[in-house]
């Protein structure tokens, strides 16, 4: 069995065949979706999702490019939306300094209360960090104890940032670039990762795996990421799937029940 860990289902893209597409991915040995919120309203539509299907879990959170929303009253209806037993954590959170829209103050207040959120209802965390790897990290690193695991969820950077994350006791979230050709420094760094710290990912419906670069991504595809992965590492597929999911359970705790 795959796990899909970062999905966004409840994605307007996925309006008119989201059916069919659940469908695919189990046809392709997918038994769990975690469907990630970005803001208050995604948040809402992950969690409905999960609480109508038996396969699908939901993060709630605000996403750093809506970052100012996040006032006292949304930050209470997310710890109501996360009481949800299908809840399993909260994200995705972090930093944004590709479309920065808004200045990283902002940004970092936001994530780090969602961090407190996380720890007071001991969940775990599902991180964003394009173009703020070392940012987020020293975030993190400034928060002492986390008490809480987090995922670093479309990890692709280098060795440097994979073991800073390592150290914080962070899984690192490998997607659909992993399977780029041109992604040779991320092959190399993937190849050398502990698979006992890597859960799988799509990031649906956005960086679609190859052969499907440039199309709309769906879960189902997390099996092509399982199989470069197990290429990379010279390892079986079969263990590729065992042990990741393993990781998406130990990571998500006991809500996660598949």
């Amino acid at each position: 069995m795959l796990i899909d860990t970062h999905c966004h289902l409840n994605h307007q893209d996925f309006a008119g065949d989201r059916e069919a597409v659940i469908a695919r991915a189990r046809e392709a040995g997918v038994g769990a979706m975690v469907v990630i919120g970005f803001d208050l309203p995604s948040s809402e539509a992950a969690l409905a999702l999960a609480e109508a299907d038996a396969a699908l879990f939901a993060v709630v959170g605000v996403h750093p490019n809506d970052a100012a929303s996040l006032d006292d009253r949304a930050l209470a209806r997310l710890a109501e939306l996360a009481a949800s037993p299908k809840a399993v954590a909260i994200g995705e959170i972090g930093l944004d300094f590709h479309w920065n829209v808004f200045p990283p103050p902002v940004q970092e207040a936001t994530f780090r209360r969602q961090l407190a959120l996380a720890r007071e209802l001991s969940l775990p965390f599902v991180l964003h960090t394009r173009k703020s790897e070392s940012e987020v990290l020293d975030v993190l690193e400034s928060e002492g104890d986390l008490r809480v695991p987090g995922v670093l969820h479309c990890f692709g950077a280098g060795p440097e940032i994979a073991a800073r994350a390592l150290d914080l006791g962070l899984t690192l979230g490998l997607g659909g670039d992993l399977t780029f050709q041109n992604a040779r420094a991320l092959h190399q760094t993937a190849a050398g990762l502990p698979l006992d710290r890597i859960v799988l990912e799509t990031d649906s419906p956005y960086l679609a795996p190859h052969p499907h670069r440039g199309r709309r991504n769906e879960p189902a595809y997390v099996a092509l990421v399982a199989a470069q992965l197990a290429s990379l590492q010279r390892r079986p597929v079969e263990e590729v799937a065992r042990v990741t999911t393993a990781n998406a359970r130990a990571l998500f705790g006991s809500r996660l029940t598949v």
